[in-house]
């Protein structure tokens, strides 16, 4: 086992706060910050692939994650990971890295306060798209097999959320 490397694997609806937390505990703790909406945007941007990305933003990160984890980093991974063949995609990095796994569900419980954070929240990509409140709401996105550390943005700000995945990444 790399003992200093942990993978922080985030997960959640778009506009539930998963980037600003992700951003500031990069900040704060030095770690890795891989985001799927820049890889997949950089990969339509480059024309190499033509038609849907399926999953090739996800094959991107997963490798990035696991040549850094076994750097003996921490890696904090930005993306709405919502189906258990992604979320198992990411445990499978960690084990091969010798990694640590922390899994990170970010949650607004507050429907109206969620949806006004999609329909007003401003594009920091180039190019991208962002989601519709109705192509968040008709997402697709699994119940968890496994208890991941539950964040509500709905009663907790960024700071508060970084400091539990702080507390929950040291007293691993």
């Amino acid at each position: 086992m790399n003992g200093s490397a942990v993978l922080i694997a985030f997960a959640g609806l778009p506009g539930t706060g998963k980037t600003a937390i992700a951003r500031e505990l990069a900040r704060r703790t030095g770690a890795v910050y891989l985001r799927i909406d820049s890889i997949e945007q950089a990969l339509r941007d480059s024309g190499a692939l033509r038609g849907p990305l399926d999953d090739a933003g996800y094959r991107a990160a997963y490798a990035l994650a696991e040549d850094n984890l076994r750097l003996g980093r921490i890696v904090a991974a930005d993306s709405v990971n919502p189906i258990a063949i992604t979320r198992e995609a990411w445990r499978d990095t960690a084990k091969r890295a010798g990694a640590r796994l922390l899994e990170v569900e970010v949650r607004c419980s507050d429907a109206r306060e969620h949806r006004r954070r999609v329909e007003e929240r401003p594009g920091d990509i180039a190019g991208l798209r962002l989601p519709a409140w109705d192509d968040v709401a008709a997402r697709e996105y699994h119940a968890w097999d496994r208890e991941p550390l539950v964040l509500d943005t709905a009663t907790l700000g960024v700071d508060e959320c970084v400091r539990r995945v702080c507390a929950a990444l040291y007293a691993m």
